[in-house]
């Protein structure tokens, strides 16, 4: 399941969401993103997170898909926040289902990997001194070289 969203989204209720009705579920990873309160030595106050609809949903779809191809899996849950997010709200959560644990874990780091190189969102940082855009990060895309 992916969705993309601006409201705040309920994170009991997805896992229930995730084993509902499949008692061969064993295990379930899930990964909760949130707005930090700092960036680059600045204290931050929001972050804003603008997309392209189409685009992005097509994008987490092929990381699902491929997450779905890799792993035994049963379920999995993209959600995706976009707008203006304060400090401490939640900005993602990604989870995998499955009846053993280990594919459950690594489907869910593969996930939250993938996400933050391949889906296009653009990132807005509201900083005590500035606004800037964020660039992507070094350590993000080696991060998802190794699922390669």
């Amino acid at each position: 399941m992916i969705r993309v969203q601006r409201e705040d989204f309920d994170v009991g209720r997805e896992i229930a969401l995730l084993h509902e009705n499949n008692a061969a579920i064993g295990g379930i990873c899930t990964f909760v993103g949130l707005v930090r309160d700092f960036a680059d030595g600045d204290t931050l106050a929001a972050m804003t997170l603008e997309h392209y609809p189409a685009m992005t949903e097509k994008a987490l779809g092929d990381i699902e898909a491929e997450a779905l191809a890799r792993w035994p899996l049963d379920a999995t849950v993209i959600i995706h926040r976009h707008g203006r997010l304060r400090a401490g709200d939640r900005i993602v959560l990604v989870g995998a289902a499955s009846a053993h644990r280990e594919a459950a874990f690594e489907a869910c780091h593969f996930l939250i990997d993938w996400l933050k190189t391949k889906a296009p969102f653009w990132k807005l940082e509201e900083g005590a001194r500035e606004r800037r855009w964020v660039a992507a990060k070094v350590e993000d895309t080696a991060a998802a070289k190794k699922w390669e």
